[in-house]
């Protein structure tokens, strides 16, 4: 197979067209899939739309995350209510939490959200994320956490105010007894901090599962990887090529 051409690095400041948006959204709900961080029908990735106003795109509810296509995305108010005609329901209520974060973060433009068992066992643990891996040392002092409120809802709409508080300037969330949620410039860093997110969880619990003492490095140590791992408004866009390729091969349907 001919090696593809390598990609242009992008401008960070130029806007995604509504299509281009719709097309990687919905290439990493098929990702989201294929890295095994679904919930049946349940949780959302949602980014901005373009223009004035809140405008969101989301899933249709009730649709497998391997069945989302760019076409089958809703738009939607900052509230969750459809902006568009759609044979698909949308669930207003699970959209709480991204349309606090996205209404409030200025780098939000991409909120993904999700119940994985490594996420949940890691949001149950007293500690929090543990500097066991360097992946684990990336994240450092970017993850945030908010305890558990209940089922978000919209009868807690001040919930929202306290998700923006805890989050503070972190692109990454534990939500206890909940799950994991990430945010990004791009869907492409969005999904990056959830895929590495969600990978330290598992070594997490993975290593305590060993039943085995655990290394912890020092702190000086921990502080100089998270330096070394710097942030950039094109963060994660390298892999996302890739990954969009991968889907191109192997489901190009996404982009329908």
């Amino acid at each position: 197979m001919a090696l593809p051409p390598p990609p242009v690095r992008p401008d960070p400041s130029r806007e995604f067209t509504e299509q281009e948006l719709r097309e990687d959204l919905a290439c990493a709900y098929r990702l989201m899939a294929h890295f095994g961080m679904t919930d049946l029908v349940y949780t959302h990735l949602s980014v901005r739309i373009p223009g004035e106003g809140h405008r969101f795109l989301v899933n249709p509810y009730g649709l497998m995350f391997d069945e989302i296509t760019a076409s089958s995305l809703v738009a939607v108010d900052a509230e969750g209510e459809p902006l568009q005609n759609t044979s698909w329901p949308v669930n207003p209520a699970g959209f709480v939490i991204h349309s606090a974060v996205h209404r409030a973060v200025e780098r939000a433009q991409c909120v993904m959200h999700t119940h994985t068992l490594a996420g949940m066992t890691v949001a149950a643990q007293a500690g929090g994320l543990l500097p066991l891996n360097q992946m684990n040392m990336e994240l450092h002092d970017r993850v945030a956490i908010h305890d558990y409120e209940g089922i978000a809802a919209d009868d807690n709409l001040d919930e929202r105010e306290r998700i923006v508080a805890d989050m503070g300037d972190k692109p990454c969330l534990i939500l206890r007894n909940h799950g994991l949620l990430t945010i990004g410039r791009t869907v492409a860093e969005a999904f990056y901090w959830m895929y590495y997110l969600e990978q330290s969880c598992r070594i997490q619990v993975a290593a305590q599962s060993t039943g085995v003492a655990l290394s912890m490095p020092p702190a000086d140590m921990v502080a100089r990887v998270r330096a070394q791992a710097k942030d950039s408004p094109v963060k994660g866009w390298l892999p996302w090529q890739a990954l969009k390729r991968k889907m191109d091969r192997e489901q190009p349907g996404y982009r329908d």
